[in-house]
């Protein structure tokens, strides 16, 4: 059945769309199809998603092959994911001009890019199943949870559950999928679990206007741009907390250091930039914090010792 879709795929991106008949011939349509629809899957976070999946899997012990099967699974439901929330906003986004958008701009077909979606969601249990059959189910546990998310959870005040669930079943697959390694440690799942409550209200603070605009009440849209920006940053702390207690053993001096640089970064930027009299706002200070924050969460996640 995969590769019967797979092949379908196949046809419709190497087929003319009809303004690609007029505006040049067939080869250069078809990069530009290809283009669009990596564009549409959300590449830069789909790529960073899968590249701390792979590091992580590096860092637990797999061997290289593992490595491997993990970023194949990872870059799979990644792809899924993005392709499935760009076919679904496609509407939205054309009533928002969101010309960054390939479906919503006509450049890749929402009939396409459906498809790549249900290529990417039938790989994504495949290249797991490789593993054992644990590791398989959570991984396709993580990423129903995700495409949960993009319909119907967007817009119900649960839309943060997807983000906590998702995220939390990343390293969990990893070491899973890992042979002979056991359980996952918990603290390790919950930390991840909140990196992703964080990220998703992160994520939102900019399309706050956009989708009040198309009916989504998620929940960052119901907390507001002010409590969003302090769920972000509560729950970034608190995964930072996590990663470095979280342990057995008494926490490093390194660690420690860490958790008071993540405290202190909110406000060290807001008074930063009130200093050097930026034309800025607490809310970009905000902003700037979480991503700081979110990066400072990825490095120990990826150097937090053995895990098994």
């Amino acid at each position: 059945m995969t590769s019967s879709v797979l092949r379908r795929v196949a046809r419709v991106l190497t087929r003319p769309d009809r303004a690609g008949r007029t505006a040049g011939g067939s080869g250069a349509t078809r990069t530009r199809s290809v283009v669009a629809l990596l564009r549409a899957s959300h590449p830069e976070p789909a790529a960073a998603v899968t590249a701390v999946a792979g590091l992580l899997a590096w860092g637990v012990g797999h061997r290289l092959a593992g490595v491997v099967v993990v970023v194949l699974t990872v870059g799979a439901s990644q792809l899924a994911v993005g392709w499935t929330n760009d076919a679904l906003d496609a509407r939205r986004d054309t009533v928002v001009g969101r010309p960054d958008k390939p479906v919503a701009a006509g450049l890749v077909s929402r009939r396409t890019t459906v498809l790549a979606a249900a290529a990417a969601t039938l790989a994504t249990p495949v290249f797991a199943l490789t593993t054992n059959r644990a590791a398989a189910a959570v991984a396709t546990a993580g990423l129903i949870s995700a495409l949960l998310y993009n319909w119907p959870l967007k817009s119900s005040p649960l839309s943060v559950l997807p983000y906590a669930a998702s995220f939390g079943s990343l390293p969990a697959f990893v070491v899973l999928a890992l042979p002979g390694a056991g359980t996952p440690p918990v603290w390790l799942v919950i930390a991840a679990a909140l990196l992703g409550a964080g990220a998703h209200f992160a994520n939102v603070l900019p399309d706050l206007d956009d989708d009040a605009r198309t009916g989504v009440r998620g929940l960052p849209h119901r907390l507001g741009a002010g409590g969003s920006r302090t769920a972000a940053i509560g729950l970034l702390l608190a995964a930072t907390a996590t990663l470095v207690f979280g342990p057995p053993g008494p926490p490093s001096p390194v660690g420690l250091a860490t958790v008071a640089a993540a405290v202190l970064t909110p406000p060290l930027l807001w008074y930063g930039e009130r200093v050097t009299n930026r034309a800025t706002t607490r809310s970009v200070a905000a902003f700037r914090a979480v991503l700081v924050i979110a990066l400072i969460d990825v490095i120990l996640l990826l150097t937090s010792g053995p895990l098994v």
